[in-house]
């Protein structure tokens, strides 16, 4: 009954936004849900499969071609907007109630409990940078958090970029990764070693940490000049940006 005043609420104070000229009252619709019953997300979540999208750039790109690749299969609750924390998340799939499948894009600090709620089926990981330190703190302490976080849905596949040392370690423990070479441009802020804080030798494309057994893992799916390859000898062409394009496609919806 909460759930469904709430839902209510956020309509209305979103209609009343709208009309008010104060644009499409999406985050005024779900602030307002979550503050009658912040159980919300979880209700909206419940008999969906869900991908959620998370990594410092490229979010709300691979979000999109995500979506594409899941409405071949059918209605996606997606944020047009863009809007990848809580308010935002709840509004996009309030509007999409009768739709099978989520394509979530979330912000990094929010998708351990995002992923509480919304019990994904996968969870994209794409990068992690300092490009934002100020607003997310010490990105070692962020690193373990995701990592903590996604131990709690060891059902979940993860499709994680192996290039970045970072993203490496949040899934490295998970029973369930697809690994995806994304390119070796995410070495800027691994220069340790999250696990042990030794340094991280690269080797061409390769890296390993020199104390721990921590190493980048062997890609299941990697770019080769314009073409996706993976298992097989599968080949597929790509259009820019190819990193992205790669992390869409490789999970297990998308092929």
């Amino acid at each position: 009954m909460r759930g469904r005043i709430a839902l209510r609420a956020a309509a209305a104070a979103s209609w009343a936004s709208q009309k008010a000229g104060r644009g499409k009252g999406s985050m005024i619709g779900g602030l307002i849900a979550l503050k009658i019953d912040p159980t919300i997300m979880d209700q909206l979540g419940r008999g969906r499969r869900t991908v959620l999208v998370t990594g410092t750039n490229g979010k709300s790109t691979t979000t999109r071609m995500t979506t594409a690749a899941l409405s071949t299969i059918g209605d996606v609750a997606t944020q047009a907007d863009g809007a990848n924390m809580d308010a935002g998340i709840v509004a996009a799939l309030s509007v999409h109630r009768s739709a099978p499948l989520a394509a979530i894009e979330v912000d990094e600090l929010h998708l351990p409990h995002v992923s509480d709620s919304l019990n994904p089926s996968v969870v994209v990981l794409l990068n992690l940078s300092r490009d934002q330190l100020d607003r997310v703190g010490e990105i070692n302490t962020i690193e373990r958090r995701l990592r903590a976080g996604l131990a709690r849905h060891p059902h979940a596949v993860v499709v994680a970029n192996c290039d970045d040392v970072l993203i490496t370690s949040i899934a490295y423990d998970h029973p369930n990764v697809v690994w995806v070479a994304a390119g070796s441009g995410w070495a800027m802020d691994a220069t340790s070693c999250p696990r042990s804080g030794e340094p991280i030798l690269w080797e061409g494309e390769h890296w390993h940490s020199t104390g721990a057994d921590f190493r980048r893992p062997p890609p299941d799916w990697w770019l080769d000049g314009d073409k996706l390859c993976g298992p097989d000898g599968v080949r597929l062409p790509l259009r820019h940006p190819r990193s992205d394009a790669a992390a869409a496609a490789c999970h297990p919806y998308g092929h």
